[in-house]
């Protein structure tokens, strides 16, 4: 398709015959995009069109790929990144809108609040659970914005308000907008997803059962989250089973929306059994307690309808996610069952696998000297998205909304997303062109040098990955063939090394310059971004700490906890 002409072979001492001077000028577009963001503060999108520049021009002159590799492995990337990346970005984010255009996200949100009125309760059911659900049914900045702005609504100081709500984030985030962190890793490592999931279904879970402890302590302190510890227990603990089941038996799509539903019901049920003996209150905030629970009420049937789109949206993703409709849906299905044979004609229809011009088996590994089979992998109906799509399609019929208003919502929510969009385009993009190029088998021969301390470095690779590109599933495409890589040249388990780089990411997104701009805009503080930066940092740098102890020790004497 190339011809001879354009094979390469990987070079990782490129740069002067040397692997350190190679990994110098490897690392140099990720350098880039952190000036860009971080120092420049440039805008998203701007940051990752010029990195991919930078990645492409390297991958050229100082890599010695040919351009036409070079700039197809980047089409190829920026493919990926639409589908299925964008592709869930776009139909999860649809689905929330359509529940705030028709005035059902306010009984959701009502439903939540009516539950209790101790302000500690309060925190766990809007921060943490509703929080958590946000998060895997939309993520991407919805989560924060919402929840923080609900708890100011309800009379919290805005700056504790976006503070707890960005602590509050750390447990979902790796399984965010149905999985999205976890699933653009398998593109770029070729790991199943489901592997990385189950991973990371045996770290966070640890952090889940904390979370809910460590916001009512940084709220009122030690003794009066004591006297709600029943109700924090049954949060964090039915959270984290609940997590720890789906992430490892179902896939990385739904364990956010199941665990926050879980714990979501479980907290509202057993208040209606247990209420902490004084009901904590703020001060100046005893009207807005006093009005919230007698202005209005739904009947049971207005509720169910209000969450009809999420409960349609985890049933269809749910069939998605079962092994034998999978490989139906993208046309791979090998069993007798007629209707699934029908689903599989209808899959291999909408499955389009064509091949890369000039780098499908043009590149040739440089370990190996294997051709690197390069396809644009196209799965219409078997993508996420296709069954939020779908559910969405439901949620027309159910909540009575016309096809030109369900139009002119997908339209609006393209639009409102186009810039997150052409970011991870780019960041995949350049992921793609630098796993070409052999940049980041460079930069993990490097890195492997750390030897047997490398697992505990790990997760920091993805704290810093979050902490500049503001998205778990940024810093894993950034990222993951450098863990991949790396893990396997110390010999230390690479799914634990990816499932690391996203559980320490889902620590440094609370100090992530977008997630607090988003926090800060969300509760009125513009311009006080930095106070709430001051206010997030330590216990950002404390859950990772705890995250690379877990990793090390997972790697070592915790072994058995691998899948």
């Amino acid at each position: 398709m190339g011809g001879c002409s354009l094979t390469f072979t990987q070079n990782f001492t490129a740069v002067g015959g040397s692997l350190a001077w190679s990994a110098v000028v490897a690392v140099v577009p990720i350098l880039y995009f952190f000036w860009a963001l971080a120092i420049k503060k440039m805008k998203g999108y701007m940051a990752g069109l010029t990195t991919l520049l930078v990645s492409l021009l390297l991958a050229v002159f100082a890599f010695k790929v040919p351009a036409a590799t070079a700039v197809m492995s980047a089409t190829q990337g920026a493919v990926y990144g639409l589908l299925p990346i964008g592709w869930i970005i776009v139909t999860s984010v649809f689905l929330y809108n359509l529940t705030v255009k028709t005035g059902k996200f306010n009984i959701i949100r009502h439903s939540v609040l009516s539950i209790t009125e101790d302000r500690r309760i309060q925190a766990l059911l809007v921060a943490f659970s509703f929080g958590a659900f946000l998060e895997g049914a939309a993520g991407f900045g919805a989560p924060v914005a919402i929840s923080a702005a609900l708890l100011v609504g309800l009379g919290f100081n805005p700056l504790y308000a976006a503070g707890l709500c960005l602590i509050a984030n750390t447990a979902p985030v790796a399984f965010g907008a149905i999985g999205v962190p976890i699933t653009a890793m398998e593109g770029p490592t070729g790991i199943p997803a489901l592997e990385i999931s189950k991973m990371v279904g045996r770290q966070l879970p640890f952090l889940a059962v904390f979370i809910p402890f460590f916001l009512v302590f940084i709220m009122t302190g030690f003794k009066k989250a004591w006297e709600v510890m029943p109700a924090i227990l049954v949060s964090g603990i039915s959270f984290a089973v609940t997590q720890y089941l789906s992430s490892n038996f179902l896939g990385p799509e739904l364990p956010d929306v199941l665990s926050a539903l879980v714990s979501l019901f479980a907290l509202a049920i057993f208040m209606k059994f247990w209420q902490p003996k004084t009901i904590y209150r703020f001060a100046t905030e005893r009207e807005t307690t006093a009005t919230l629970s007698t202005n209005e009420s739904y009947s049971g049937a207005t509720i169910v309808k209000a969450w009809s789109p999420f409960i349609i949206l985890t049933i269809f993703i749910s069939f998605w996610g079962i092994p034998a409709i999978k490989s139906a849906l993208t046309g791979h299905y090998e069993g007798s069952n007629i209707l699934l044979k029908g689903v599989n004609t209808l899959g291999q229809a909408l499955t389009f696998m064509p091949e890369v011009p000039f780098l499908h088996n043009q590149v040739l590994n440089g370990t190996t000297g294997e051709p690197i089979a390069a396809v644009y992998k196209l799965e219409l109906l078997g993508a996420a998205g296709t069954a939020i799509l779908l559910a969405a399609i439901v949620t027309k019929f159910i909540l009575q909304i016309s096809w030109r208003h369900w139009g002119t919502t997908f339209m609006e929510t393209i639009n409102e997303i186009k810039f997150p969009l052409i970011t991870i385009c780019c960041v995949v993009g350049y992921a793609y062109v630098t796993n070409a190029a052999g940049m980041m088998t460079t930069l993990g021969l490097m890195l492997a040098k750390t030897g047997a301390l490398f697992p505990f470095f790990s997760p920091v690779l993805g704290w810093l990955g979050v902490f500049i590109t503001g998205s778990d599933t940024s810093s894993n495409v950034l990222f993951a063939k450098l863990q991949q890589v790396t893990a396997e040249s110390v010999g230390m388990d690479p799914v634990l090394a990816l499932a690391a780089n996203s559980s320490g990411g889902v620590t440094g997104k609370m100090i992530s310059p977008q997630s607090i701009a988003v926090a800060a805009a969300a509760v009125g503080l513009v311009g006080r971004e930095s106070e709430l930066l001051r206010f997030a940092v330590k216990y950002s740098i404390m859950l990772l700490l705890f995250i690379c102890i877990l990793t090390y020790l997972q790697s070592n004497v915790l072994a058995w906890m691998i899948p």
